[in-house]
Order: C-alpha cells, then sequence, then structure tokens
C-alpha cells in the first residue's frame, strides 16, 4: 500500500504567495488614498466651521478683523491640518495646512483655502476638485 502523502507543494506555497503580493500591491496604495481623503474631510471640516464664525462676526460687528473675530491658527480636531485665518475688513481667507505625516505626503491635494465669497481652492495635482 502507498503511503498519501498530505501538505502543500512549494510550487502550491508560491502561487499563492504572488497571488497575495499582487493583492496587496494594489489594495495598499488605494487604501492609503482612501486614508488621506478622509482626513482632509478633517481640515475641511474645521475651515467650514471657522468660516460660519467669520460670518457671524461680520453680521455682529460689521468687519471681519474685528477683535472678537477668530484670528488664531487651529488645529483640526484630528490633527491633520492646522488651519489659520487672514482677515481684513471685508475680507478674509482660511487656509488649511496639512500638519500630519499622511496629509503631508498628499500630492494631489496640497493646501486647502475658503474665502468671504465662499470660494473654494486647493494646490495640488487635483486641485479645486479637492473640495
Amino acid at each position: 500500500m502507498k503511503n498519501k502523502m498530505q501538505g502543500f507543494t512549494l510550487i502550491e506555497l508560491m502561487i499563492v504567495v504572488a497571488i497575495v503580493a499582487i493583492l496587496a500591491a494594489v489594495a495598499y496604495p488605494s487604501y492609503q488614498e482612501s486614508v488621506r481623503k478622509t482626513n482632509r474631510s478633517d481640515g475641511m471640516t474645521t475651515m467650514l466651521d471657522l468660516a460660519q464664525q467669520m460670518e457671524r462676526c461680520y453680521t455682529a460687528y460689521g468687519a471681519y478683523n474685528n477683535v472678537n473675530c477668530p484670528t488664531a491658527s487651529v488645529t483640526s480636531p484630528e490633527g491633520h491640518y492646522t488651519v489659520s485665518v487672514e482677515a481684513q475688513a471685508t475680507t478674509f481667507t482660511i487656509t488649511g495646512t496639512p500638519l500630519s505625516a499622511s496629509q503631508q505626503k498628499d500630492a494631489k491635494c496640497e493646501k486647502l483655502s475658503i474665502t468671504n465669497t465662499g470660494k473654494k481652492t486647493a494646490s495640488g495635482s487635483l486641485g479645486d476638485a479637492c473640495w
């Protein structure tokens, strides 16, 4: 009687390793891009919140650069962006600069900004499509 050997051959094992490597090579960059896009919303939310505060200040005080209006740089709640405000009497620009290491590698949407007119811009290869 023949003894039947059980287990995997080296070839079968190498095929499985190759398939897993190919899947990982495709999935990991896609995952990282998804994480960057999610982190981008952290900065955008903070910027839109500051824009609303600036509009309330303008309504209350008649100027964006009143001492009661927010002008200090803030860090987004999850710590991915530093958001700063440049305010004059009738205009303001809010800029979001990547702070975390993962967002600093985001070449598609490097810096985000929004103005008092609601114009949203971004530097990077995607440009204004980042918003």
